[in-house]
């Protein structure tokens, strides 16, 4: 039986003006799910012509994929300078709709009854979808979803996104960046009152905040060097979190076991 679904759009990255190349949670997540080799789906969504460059290298990842059609395919252009990273967003993907939700994925979800939500933005999953989405399944969203508003162009963060978007949400997964968009420096308590049971913020180097049974806990991870292009950690990491947390581990172990992963992937990537 399927442990842990993933589903969001895929993208068409251009990294530090390279050549375009697959991108998205779905495909960032396959690499985490097929070291855990946990029974898992992966549903993803982009233009026919775009299948080959972009659905191909994300079934080599050896996790089983339902890849969907859709009118747009999104797309990003991204620069790193040091630690900062700036985005240009090209296009925006589809909307995933109701109607998806209840005729097209609960076949491709495979019975799944965690799904990690990949949204790359906030027009990619209502809180219509999320509210199917969620019948018996407990939902982890990606903080993008709240905090990227839906248009082209340089990439700037805002906090005005839908409530509703999280009434259905068991997890949330924010980078410090969202993290600070939606509660300022000092933002346990806003994010706290998002009424989210968990909220998992990953602060890079340091570790992750973990904001669950009315506790904090940072979860350090071992400091990392020559990681060259940290771009997907967040989508792995939520895989890795997720599944630990279908196995049954608390919110803590389960962002440990997660950080642990992420350092393996980042590692090899940088080797």
């Amino acid at each position: 039986m399927v442990t842990v679904a993933v589903i969001g759009n895929l993208s068409r990255d251009i990294v530090n003006g390279g050549r375009p190349r697959v991108g998205g949670a779905p495909f960032y997540a396959a690499r985490a799910l097929r070291e855990l080799g946990l029974p898992s789906r992966i549903v993803a969504r982009c233009r026919a012509d775009d299948r080959l460059a972009l659905v191909t290298p994300l079934i080599a990842q050896g996790v089983p994929v339902t890849w969907l059609p859709a009118e747009r395919t999104a797309a990003f252009s991204i620069s790193y300078a040091d630690d900062r990273r700036t985005m240009v967003v090209d296009e925006l993907g589809d909307p995933w709709t109701p109607e998806d939700a209840r005729r097209r994925l609960p076949v491709a979800l495979g019975g799944a009854r965690w799904v990690h939500v990949g949204a790359l933005g906030r027009s990619d999953f209502p809180a219509t979808t999320l509210a199917e989405l969620a019948r018996g399944r407990r939902i982890s969203l990606d903080g993008q979803a709240l905090v990227r508003p839906a248009r082209t162009g340089a990439l700037t963060l805002d906090a005005a996104f839908d409530p509703a978007v999280l009434e259905h949400v068991t997890v949330l997964k924010l980078a410090e960046e969202e993290a600070r968009v939606l509660g300022g420096e000092d933002f346990e308590d806003e994010l706290r009152a998002l009424g989210v049971p968990e909220i998992v913020v990953t602060l890079g180097p340091r570790g992750a905040l973990v904001l669950a049974g009315g506790t904090a806990e940072l979860v350090p991870v071992v400091p990392l060097t020559g990681i060259v292009d940290p771009t997907g950690a967040g989508d792995a990491f939520a895989a890795a979190y997720v599944s630990a947390r279908s196995a049954g581990q608390a919110p803590a172990s389960a962002a440990r076991r997660a950080n642990g992963l992420v350092a393996g992937l980042l590692v090899g990537r940088a080797a």
